[in-house]
């Protein structure tokens, strides 16, 4: 997303947590906003880290653990929706709805995230630019899994 571009990690938690708030306070919302508050709806869990500002200006998940930090997280969350919503990869949007059918509601981001979260880390890896066929092949091999 580039309104997010050039931002620090401190903007970004900023945007989360002021966007949450504006949501709780019924206040009007940009659509960059609501895209926000409905993953942050989805996940009660960071309900009380994103309710403080300076906690959640101040987090780091524990050594080890960057998998569960929450901002990954809902960044991913974030991240699967705006390539739906452009259809890039092509064929991606097809293949969300798909994955919705086998997995259902929310479960089948998650599990888009998966395989968007290894496409990353390998790209990061290799220091190559993403390979979109090879993220769209990791994701197709989610319809395959029982």
């Amino acid at each position: 997303m580039s309104l997010f571009a050039g931002s620090s990690r401190e903007d970004l938690r900023r945007f989360y947590v002021d966007a949450w708030k504006r949501f709780r306070e019924r206040g009007p919302l940009t659509p960059i906003q609501t895209l926000i508050c409905e993953v942050i709806g989805l996940h009660p869990e960071y309900h009380g880290l994103l309710e403080d500002a300076g906690k959640a200006e101040a987090y780091d998940p524990p050594a080890g653990e960057a998998a569960r930090n929450p901002f990954l997280h809902m960044g991913l969350h974030l991240a699967i929706r705006e390539q739906i919503s452009v259809d890039r990869p092509p064929g991606i949007r097809r293949l969300s709805r798909e994955l919705e059918a086998k997995f259902g509601a929310h479960d089948w981001e998650h599990a888009m995230m998966q395989a968007l979260g290894e496409q990353l880390w390998e790209s990061q890896r290799t220091g190559a630019a993403p390979d979109e066929q090879q993220y769209l092949a990791r994701a197709r091999q989610l319809l395959n899994v029982k």
